[in-house]
């Protein structure tokens, strides 16, 4: 005798915890972006400085308060710096120290297009306005404005956080075959 019949059984849900990284807050990317910045004003004062009074280049004109070519200088190598240290290490000297790091929100790491569009568009924007750095207290994953834009996350390296997702297990359909015995 032979039989098509499926067996179909119910799907069930089953509770499954997962470990996944803690988003960096406000206060520890904020301490990592000041030690940032101390480094890249020691790196302007050692090089750039030194530099500019060789070829006796004035560091600063009241007539070109923005765009005076050591403050051009100087943005070139803030975007340089959060650039390459980004993207080859994930993270800048500050996060290191302070043990966050910049990864896609898919957890994958950054690529060069994210990395420049966030630190250079993304922060752009957010310096420009500071209002957007404030997101990082409201929005779920702690993203700023730049993080939106980019699809990254700034993550706690060595912390993780207990998740609870629910898991929908499908039933197997098997089909009767054909019993010898009949």
């Amino acid at each position: 005798m032979m039989t098509n019949e499926l067996l179909d059984t119910q799907p069930t849900m089953r509770l499954e915890q997962m470990l996944v990284p803690k988003y960096a807050g406000f206060w520890i990317r904020l301490w990592a972006f000041l030690i940032d910045m101390l480094i890249i004003s020691a790196i302007s004062g050692i090089f750039v400085k030194p530099v500019f009074r060789v070829l006796d280049i004035a560091i600063t004109k009241p007539s070109a308060f923005l765009f005076s070519p050591y403050k051009v200088t100087a943005l070139v190598l803030l975007l340089l710096y959060f650039i390459i240290m980004t993207k080859i290490a994930g993270q800048t000297v500050g996060k290191m120290i302070m043990g966050i790091r910049v990864m896609k929100s898919n957890g994958e790491k950054a690529t060069w297009g994210s990395v420049i569009f966030r630190e250079g568009f993304g922060r752009f924007i957010s310096q420009m306005l500071w209002i957007p750095y404030l997101l990082v207290l409201f929005l779920p994953q702690k993203k700023a404005l730049h993080d939106v834009f980019a699809d990254t996350v700034v993550v706690h390296e060595r912390t993780f956080e207990r998740k609870e997702i629910q898991k929908i297990i499908e039933p197997e359909h098997h089909q009767l075959h054909e019993d010898p015995t009949v």
